[in-house]
């Protein structure tokens, strides 16, 4: 088997996900473009799994489930980020989203302590 097609697919995958994750706004279609540079790594694996002669049989495809096992897991955690995050700011644009927490004022402080809170 020549293994050029399974190859030159991975990385056609891999380069359409990391535009996507590079371009997209929106975080589900961020954690859809993660999800297809993952599957493109779970083919490269498989591919040479079955390509090359290794010590351990069916390597490649161990690692392709953990792979899988550990997408599952990356897609469970983000989602629920992501309704969290809709449910809060209303919108799931990735720019967005602050990185820090607002600075608090002195006065609102103050005026924290004073009302007893």
């Amino acid at each position: 088997m020549r293994p050029v097609i399974p190859y030159v697919t991975a990385a056609l995958l891999f380069g359409l996900g990391v535009y996507g994750v590079l371009r997209r706004r929106n975080a589900v279609l961020v954690l859809m473009a993660v999800e297809l540079m993952l599957n493109a790594v779970n083919l490269i694996l498989v591919t040479a799994d079955t390509t090359a002669r290794a010590v351990l049989p069916h390597s490649g495809q161990v690692f392709a489930l953990f792979v899988i096992v550990l997408a599952a897991a990356e897609i469970g955690v983000g989602l629920a980020i992501v309704l969290q995050l809709y449910r809060l700011r209303t919108t799931v644009a990735v720019d967005d989203v602050p990185l820090t927490e607002p600075a608090v004022s002195a006065s609102a402080v103050g005026q924290d302590v004073e009302a007893g809170r």
